[in-house]
């Protein structure tokens, strides 16, 4: 009754509120007496259920109608059943009755006998909102929003609860039978369109010639104007389906005014040319064709009618039994009596074949399609049309057939060919299994092409009642053509066709076949169009369709182009905070809730990033972002997380105090709220304001606790990220320790997916820059996991796991575990990985190993071509590769043994000729790697030769300490070759060097006077010039400055 009632039943236009005298009306009216009377006999504790309100109309009941068990007096009435306050649930004051239960509602119209159909046709007009009165108006909304997944029991919590919700189920199975029933109805007279209706006219005509044995005078149209629709009627009332108005002259009677519409053939006031509005109103039954009709009208054209019918061939005979099969949706057999395999009616729809399923012979010619819309030459577009064959988008199938032949001499045949062979390989390649629904659905999209707006409405029920998150049925819409025809209807301007369809597309559209299918229509387009529409429920079913589509990246680029993000952000205007609200804010809410699921789903395409930044979607997020629902904060924190991997909106992040309400969600219930939450933080923290503002707000205890979720992976990969970067900051790692985190961590480095892996080994690789955390790390067995590894592919889990081993190999206690694991010849292995930030980070990782192990010079030189691949990772082209080999070989080359096999591998010009750098940091472990490698005899005077001195000369005019250290050491090693003191001389060292020995670090000082002392014992040989002199005074305000 909810649906049924509201939206099948036909209404009269004028206002009235009168249920029309049809047909279809009299089927449901019969349908609904049938049903009440099946609730009272079989249910009949849900039949004594008191209403909420009264159901009164005006009857033609008087009190000598009613028996027994009824207190009568007089004219009035009462039933002697009564409710919990002793009002009488049946009260007669005459002409209005007044019932207030199904028990009594039914007993009534068994006493109003063969009245009972005009009672309930007058119950049901002057009661619209029945439902209302019956359940309540919660109930009632349920009902009528076709809700199927809203539990009825949370609506109602009052005692009589459980009766009330068995007769809402009731009720909601009655309105489906209703609805099922009144699809059979629809399918015995939904049988017109434009070309049948012309076809049944012409045919007409052959009888109206013969001279006195005609059967009629004359047919004719009341326009000669046709659309290119294929309809004659006007376009204000196409919309009711009519098609045509003929004027047909029987021999025996008066002229027939007729009108032919989509529901079939009526008899109407008589339409003129330039008639009033008033002739468009029906006067007869409605007939299936137009012989029917006229049968019933002119004896005359019944007595002769089938004297004189046209005789038809075997063929026409065949094809007309085919055509016949296939309207009741049966599969057509051949001549032969073999099963015949019918064609996919997606490809009838697309051209490939004639609607009856066989190609012709002909005419090979094929309808090229692929768009939603062909160009018909239309000149406007009609206000709204319900029968999807007169589309000004849609072609009929007669149309198609000649389109298609039509193509054929201007297309090129090859593409065409290639076209149908894309689609045979798609249509194999997917191999769809029909669902038990196949045939309902084809019935189902057949209507929704055919049928008027009753038709449509009802198709679109019918078919939001089926399970349309089941694979198979999304498949076999798809496969009919279901996709194509929804989306025309989102192009009509009737509300009600467009909400039906953007339900099914929302449900159909987690298919990605569908959901591509979509996007090769340019559906799109049409879904984005309808958010600028005023209604809430249509921008809020197109939004979350949206949502569903944009997984494409395609999808995603198609939506910024139409102007789609500026719209779904408007969405977003909402105040979703407010503790009592309006109906009319709680739509808004809803509306926002599907907008920023469809920006969540756009974000994921940087561009749609910096779209949504512009169009303001920032602070309308951060306001949802303080939401209590937690329906809508998932997709707003799975918005911002994907946003937040741009500098911009981590930057706002910080700036709007979002990281406030994100910490506070840490502490949520629902796990993917958490997981985005700290995805967002994961992304966020690396700045060191954001991860002091993470501290501020206490959030770095739930991050913590958040690593008891193991179970969850994605969860745990969110929160070890966030530990991770929050880590960075020594702050952070003091608070971290106090809930034991480094603890929790060590237990994640076995069993873990790789990118749980990867935050795990770099928060841990963090934790291990503090002392006593290297000592935790060992007692708590972490060292040997962090070696097995060293053994992975993923380079991003290599750099965080070589970079933790390093630091862990600064306890001399955690390098001899390290040593005992072979963790030397693992990390010394990855030199030879395609990636530079893993052979940096296993470079740099090798520095504290080699330092701190017992046996570094034999463990080095255990490893075979180990110093030989060292040597040749200097002639790589990325810096940090060559810093952390410079820092390596300064280690090695400590060791003589090592130090002459580095010599003997040619070290020297490598490292000569990477002193022309201006990077710092290579400058400064380059200059300790050559004044290690001066410690070889032979090398000083290599090295000057090489062109090494002059370069390093000029380091010392760098502002870096450090850099000033390890040249002047350099310096001094290279001094002791008598032609390396004369370059220095020359280039002017002496100042600079006279400077430092003012310097606080005695090593400084002496390698500097050292470096002083050897060219002045070459100058006092008379090899080199002596010096300019320097006073006392300023080598004492020099080393002040220092």
């Amino acid at each position: 009754m909810g649906v049924t009632l509201t939206k099948a039943a036909q209404w009269t236009s004028s206002g009235t509120g009168k249920l029309e005298l049809t047909p279809m009306n009299e089927s449901l009216l019969k349908e609904v007496l049938r049903s009440v009377e099946q609730l009272f006999s079989r249910h009949p504790q849900e039949s004594e259920h008191v209403f909420e309100e009264p159901l009164q109309w005006s009857t033609t009941l008087v009190a000598s109608d009613f028996k027994t068990d009824y207190d009568i007096s007089e004219f009035n009435v009462q039933s002697n059943e009564k409710d919990s306050e002793g009002q009488p649930l049946l009260r007669l004051s005459p002409p209005t009755v007044y019932v207030r239960s199904f028990s009594q509602l039914s007993k009534l119209l068994h006493l109003a006998a063969d009245k009972k159909l005009e009672e309930a046709r007058t119950c049901l007009e002057e009661n619209r909102d029945a439902l209302v009165k019956i359940l309540g108006p919660r109930f009632a909304d349920i009902l009528e929003r076709e809700d199927t997944q809203t539990d009825p029991v949370d609506e109602d919590t009052s005692e009589d609860s459980e009766v009330k919700v068995k007769l809402f189920r009731l009720l909601q199975n009655m309105d489906q039978q209703l609805l099922s029933k009144l699809l059979e109805e629809i399918s015995e007279h939904v049988r017109l369109d434009p070309a049948a209706a012309n076809s049944d006219v012409e045919s007409l005509k052959q009888f109206c010639r013969g001279g006195d044995g005609r059967l009629l005078k004359s047919v004719r149209y009341t326009s000669d104007y046709e659309f290119s629709n294929g309809c004659r009627a006007p376009p204000w009332r196409q919309v009711h389906g009519e098609i045509c108005y003929l004027i047909t002259e029987p021999c025996d009677t008066e002229d027939l005014h007729i009108t032919c519409s989509t529901g079939g053939v009526y008899l109407n006031a008589g339409i003129k040319q330039e008639g009033a509005e008033s002739g468009y109103e029906r006067t007869s039954d409605t007939y299936t064709d137009l012989p029917t009709l006229l049968k019933s009208r002119s004896p005359y054209f019944a007595e002769h009618i089938n004297k004189q019918m046209p005789k038809k061939d075997s063929t026409s005979k065949t094809q007309s039994k085919s055509v016949q099969m296939e309207d009741q949706g049966q599969p057509q057999r051949s001549q032969a009596g073999k099963k015949k395999y019918e064609p996919s009616p997606r490809w009838s729809n697309q051209g490939l074949v004639p609607p009856c399923g066989k190609v012709e012979e002909n005419n090979p010619g094929r309808e090229k399609s692929g768009k939603k819309k062909q160009a018909t030459g239309a000149k406007g577009k009609l206000k709204a049309e319900f029968s999807l064959s007169s589309l000004p988008g849609r072609m009929t199938p007669q149309k198609s057939k000649t389109l298609a032949g039509a193509m054929e001499l201007s297309s090129d045949s090859s593409t065409e060919d290639e076209d149908e062979e894309e689609l045979s390989e798609r249509r194999l390649q997917i191999q769809i299994e029909q669902s038990p629904d196949y045939w309902l659905i084809y019935k189902l999209v057949k209507f929704l092409k055919r049928g008027d707006q009753t038709a449509t409405v009802l198709c679109l029920c019918a078919m939001l009642d089926l399970n349309l998150m089941q694979e198979g049925c999304q498949l076999d819409i798809w496969d009919i053509g279901g996709v194509e025809v929804l989306l025309n209807l989102l192009d009509s301007d009737e509300v009600k066709c467009q909400i039906g369809s953007l339900k099914v597309l929302r449900k159909i559209s987690h298919s990605m076949l569908i959901c591509q299918t979509i996007l090769d229509m340019d559906g799109l387009q049409s879904i984005v169009k309808i958010l600028d529409r005023p209604y809430k429920d249509l921008k809020a079913l197109a939004a979350e369709t949206i949502a569903n589509v944009a997984r494409f990246r395609k999808a995603r680029t198609t939506v910024r182009r139409c102007g789609g993000i500026e719209k779904l952000v408007k969405l977003l205007d909402c105040l979703p905070t407010l503790a009592n609200m309006s109906p009319n804010q709680e739509k808004d809410v809803e509306v926002a809730h599907c907008g920023v699921l469809a920006l969540w789903s756009c974000s994921k395409c940087n561009r749609n990033k910096e779209a949504i930044r512009v169009a303001g979607g920032i602070p309308l997020l951060g306001r949802l972002l303080r939401s209590p629902d937690v329906n809508m904060l998932i997709p707003v924190v799975g918005t911002l997380q994907e946003c937040a991997s741009e500098e911009c909106y981590r930057i706002a992040i910080k700036n709007e105090d979002m990281i406030k309400d994100l910490v506070q969600n840490l502490s949520s219930d629902n796990n993917e709220l958490q997981m985005h939450c700290a995805s967002a933080i994961f992304k966020c923290a690396e700045d060191k304001e954001t991860s002091d503002l993470v501290r501020k707000y206490n959030g770095l205890e739930p991050l913590v606790l958040l690593l008891g979720k193991a179970e969850d992976k994605k969860l745990l990969a969110a929160a070890t990220g966030a530990i991770w970067k929050c880590s960075i900051c020594m702050k952070n790692v003091a608070k971290f320790q106090e809930h034991k985190a480094l603890e929790s961590l060590i237990s994640l480095l076995t069993d873990q997916p790789i990118d749980v892996l990867i935050n795990v080994v770099g928060a841990i690789g963090e934790f291990a820059k503090v002392a006593a955390n290297r000592g935790i790390i060992r007692k708590c067995k972490g060292i040997n996991p962090l070696i097995n590894l060293l053994t992975e592919t993923n380079q991003a889990l290599l750099v965080n796991v070589t970079k933790t081993v390093g630091a862990c190999a600064i306890d001399r206690d955690n390098m001899a575990v390290i040593s005992q694991l072979d963790g030397v010849r693992f990390v010394w292995s990855l030199l030879k990985n395609s990636s530079t930030e893993v052979q940096s980070s296993a470079a740099w990782a090798l520095c504290p190993c080699i330092e701190n192990a017992k046996d570094a010079g034999e463990i080095v030189r255990s490893l075979v071509g180990g110093l030989e691949l060292i040597v040749n990772l200097l002639k790589s082209t990325n810096i940090e590769v060559l810093a952390s080999i410079c820092a390596a070989i300064s280690k090695i080359a400590k060791n003589k043994e090592n130090l002459a096999v580095l010599t003997d591998h040619e070290v020297v010009p490598l490292l000569a000729k990477l002193t022309n750098t201006t990077d710092e940091r290579l400058c400064l472990h380059l200059a300790e790697a050559i004044g290690h490698c001066c410690m070889w005899e032979g090398n000083k005077a290599s090295f000057g030769e090489a062109g090494v001195v002059a370069p390093l000369v000029d380091y010392l005019k760098s502002n870096n300490s450090a850099v000033h250290y390890h040249t002047t050491m350099a310096l001094y090693q290279l001094s002791k070759d008598p032609n390396n003191c004369i370059t220095m001389n020359e280039k002017g060292v002496v100042k600079p060097l006279i400077l430092i020995m003012g310097s606080d670090d005695e090593k400084l000082q002496e390698a500097a006077a050292g470096c002083v002392r050897n060219i002045r014992l070459q100058a006092l040989a008379g090899k080199i010039p002596p010096p300019k002199k320097i006073s006392i005074g300023t080598a004492k305000r020099c080393g002040k400055g220092l």
